[in-house]
């Protein structure tokens, strides 16, 4: 194996790993503070996708699905923590399982009404259509660098948000102990209100980011809602820093297996699971919080 490749099937890993840690940070958020398990998480990340094909396909402009998908998530999840979530207070989870099922049905048949049953492609900007060549044979194209880039800049964003502001201590508080939270003072329903609002929202941008990496299609966020949970069982439920570790992992997984063992790149993921809840089933990271 080349240098190059070697590069090219690093960059793709991380690339993979990045959109799969915007929707499981999601997952993480909702599960770590909230304790809701939502299913919907795949549906939401179609939604995204299908976000940016409308919007390409009406305005003709890339560049407006980025804030149009953070807004649009932003509202789904504000009105689905208040006139769903917010019901199930206290509840068991198989009501969340049951409620977040029943999400996906709307949202599914939903898609099928207004785009119908046929894929579509998002044409890639013409400013990030270029591919930066590596070799004679190997190049490497800029939007998947953009991809890369944008969830750098979420990681940074995130970490420093938990780790520096008066919000992150509001959420760690919350993630701790949601009693001694609410008398401390801290408004605990605004606070899940914020996390399931941007929770979505960050399914909803890696729909829109990935949408021109690959055909949108009925069903596209099923696979990555299930790569997301086992994104957040390998790293530990509840911690964003071990969504990202797990992310990571994933990502090497996938991209190697694919290459060197493409008939069980999909066992290797389950495998490289199975192997942490043996020897760690806490995760890969201790949660402390989120």
């Amino acid at each position: 194996m080349s240098t190059f490749f070697f590069f090219v099937q690093l960059l793709n890993a991380i690339q993979y790993a990045l959109i799969l840690y915007l929707v499981a940070s999601g997952l993480t958020l909702l599960l770590g503070i909230m304790g809701v398990i939502n299913l919907a998480h795949g549906a939401f990340y179609m939604v995204g996708a299908y976000i940016a094909f409308a919007v390409v396909q009406q305005f003709g402009n890339f560049w407006l699905t980025l804030p149009a998908g953070i807004l649009i998530g932003l509202a789904l999840g504000a009105l689905i923590e208040k006139f769903l979530l917010s019901r199930l207070e206290g509840a068991d989870h198989l009501s969340q399982v049951l409620l977040s099922f029943g999400l996906i049905l709307l949202i599914n048949e939903g898609q099928r009404l207004i785009f119908g049953n046929d894929p579509h492609g998002v044409e890639v900007p013409k400013i990030l259509a270029a591919s930066i060549p590596l070799s004679n044979t190997l190049s490497y194209p800029v939007y998947r660098l953009f991809v890369c880039a944008v969830g750098i800049v979420f990681i940074i964003a995130i970490g420093l948000i938990m780790a520096k502001s008066r919000i992150g201590m509001m959420l760690r508080a919350s993630a701790e102990n949601r009693d001694m939270a609410r008398a401390m003072g801290i408004d605990v329903k605004f606070v899940y209100l914020g996390v399931t609002a941007v929770g979505i929202a960050c399914t909803v941008l890696a729909g829109v980011i990935a949408a021109p990496l690959a055909s949108v299609y009925p069903g596209m966020g099923d696979q990555v809602l299930i790569q997301s949970f086992v994104v957040i069982v390998l790293g530990g439920i509840g911690s964003l820093s071990g969504a990202l570790v797990g992310s990571l992992l994933l990502g090497l997984v996938d991209a190697f297996g694919k290459q060197f063992f493409p008939n069980y790149a999909a066992f290797l993921v389950y495998a490289a699971m199975i192997a942490v809840l043996i020897v760690r089933p806490q995760g890969l990271v201790r949660s402390r919080g989120t």
